[in-house]
């Protein structure tokens, strides 16, 4: 048996800590975002269910190997995955899986922060009652203005970098975990009432309907597809963050109890708040298909044409920046702990450059909208370019490495040993059947489907 590393670090202070930075990290725009707009346009309930089926069979089991890789190492990323290659007699080349990770996570970050840009931008148009009475064309509009200026979208960008690294410069217990002890419960907060409200003032049994009454006949090799995608990228799985958080978390802390909460609190917060969205959508006689726009261009004339719109609006805005926000100082984490390590940078300084950096490498995404927007590489602008190298090629692969590391080369004694499960059964299921052959042949067809060879 491996020596006990101890991160240096710190660690949560108790397993609730870990759940709440480990939701805080899957919970981001794809739940509040992404979630319902790819269930409207896939048909509601029975993607819903494909999408959970996935979660089981592929998310839980990615999520179980890469938080006991991270408690494994006790490290970043980078420094894990060197150190269990050696104590594994693995060559030296699988520290590139943990470069992969945290540069992954580092590039998600300069565009994440944009996009998060957008809703700090929203928070303030919606509560000054800027979209009350607006039409479709006026959204559609303040939406334009608001990308098309490089300025605004920039100071948007900055300010929600600086939000993000103050608490990373903060450490593990003084920053990462006072920061989702309080952002999580007021996001859960804000949620119910916002299901409340459309409870009252939206279409709400026809939004149930259309999100949890399966429809098999709107079920096509596209939807199963999508749903197998977002099930893996939705907890944050391939991008160090998982990793670096498990690093942190303590021995006596059950792997396989955390993960399958984590997974239900993602999915609970989804599904939240597709009950939310929806019902409004409904009432307003709105396309729940709306695409990508039904936040950002959907949602605002739906609440600017409710009673007590421009409250709700403005709480659905700040709940889409908590989400956000618990989400970014995740993805700049592995970043940070790895300068701390290797380059014997204090806290502070090493969230200063990593800030920066991130900051600098999103002006991309910001000039992507307007200035650079006939910039193109093999027909994508380099925020398109960003979205898909990460989320096509660099999650998924890492996602797949995991699996291939835990279940093929590390040895079965040394994965009994970090899991401790009590029922050998359950381990033989997940080791023999999940991580080594499902979870594999799952994230190769999400690879294959978002490289476009399954087209």
């Amino acid at each position: 048996m491996a020596e006990e590393r101890q991160s240096i670090h710190g660690q949560w202070s108790s397993r609730m800590a870990f759940i709440l930075a480990a939701t805080g990290s899957a919970v981001g725009l794809g739940n509040i975002w992404k979630f319902p707009y790819i269930t409207g346009e896939h048909g509601g309930g029975a993607f819903v269910l494909v999408y959970l089926l996935c979660i089981f069979l592929i998310g839980i089991p990615v999520m179980m190997a890469e938080i006991l890789l991270g408690r494994r190492g006790r490290q970043s990323p980078i420094n894990t995955m060197r150190s269990l290659a050696k104590e594994e007699k693995l060559p030296a080349i699988w520290k590139y899986l943990g470069w992969m990770g945290v540069l992954a996570g580092f590039l998600i970050l300069s565009y994440y922060s944009v996009i998060a840009g957008w809703a700090l931008a929203y928070v303030f148009r919606t509560g000054s009652g800027l979209f009350t009475g607006a039409t479709s064309d006026g959204a559609q509009t303040i939406f334009a203005e608001l990308i098309a200026d490089p300025e605004r979208l920039l100071a948007w960008h900055t300010l929600f970098v600086v939000m993000t690294m103050i608490i990373v410069a903060r450490g593990v217990k003084s920053g990462l975990e006072k920061a989702v002890r309080y952002l999580m419960p007021l996001l859960i907060g804000i949620l119910v009432m916002l299901v409340g409200y459309a409870m009252s003032e939206g279409a709400f049994q026809e939004g149930l309907h259309f999100l949890f009454d399966p429809d098999f006949s709107k079920l096509d090799e596209t939807a199963i597809l999508t749903a197998m995608g977002h099930s893996f990228f939705t907890l944050s799985l391939g991008m160090g963050a998982i990793m670096v958080y498990g690093s942190y978390l303590p021995k006596n802390t059950s792997i396989t109890k955390t993960s399958i909460i984590v997974a239900l609190a993602d999915t609970a917060v989804a599904l939240m708040a597709g009950m939310a969205i929806f019902p409004i959508v409904f009432a307003n006689g709105m396309e729940p298909g709306a695409g990508p726009g039904l936040i950002f261009q959907t949602l605002p004339i739906a609440f600017g044409q409710m009673p007590g719109g421009v409250f709700f609006g403005t709480l659905f805005f700040v709940l889409l920046v908590f989400a956000a926000w618990t989400s970014a100082i995740s993805l700049i984490e592995p970043a940070v702990a790895w300068l701390v390590e290797n380059h014997g940078q204090t806290r502070i300084y090493a969230s200063v450059i990593a800030g920066f950096v991130t900051w600098f490498v999103g002006l991309a995404t910001v000039f992507s909208f307007n200035i650079w927007s006939d910039v193109k590489y093999w027909d994508m602008t380099p925020f398109d370019l960003l979205d898909y190298l990460t989320s096509n090629i660099m999650l998924p692969l890492g996602g797949l490495l995991i699996a291939v590391f835990t279940g093929w080369l590390m040895s079965r004694q040394s994965v009994q040993d970090e899991l401790a499960m009590r029922y050998k059964g359950l381990f033989n299921f997940w080791y023999g059947v999940l991580i080594r052959v499902v979870a594999p042949f799952g994230v190769i067809v999400v690879f294959l489907n978002a490289i476009g060879v399954l087209d």
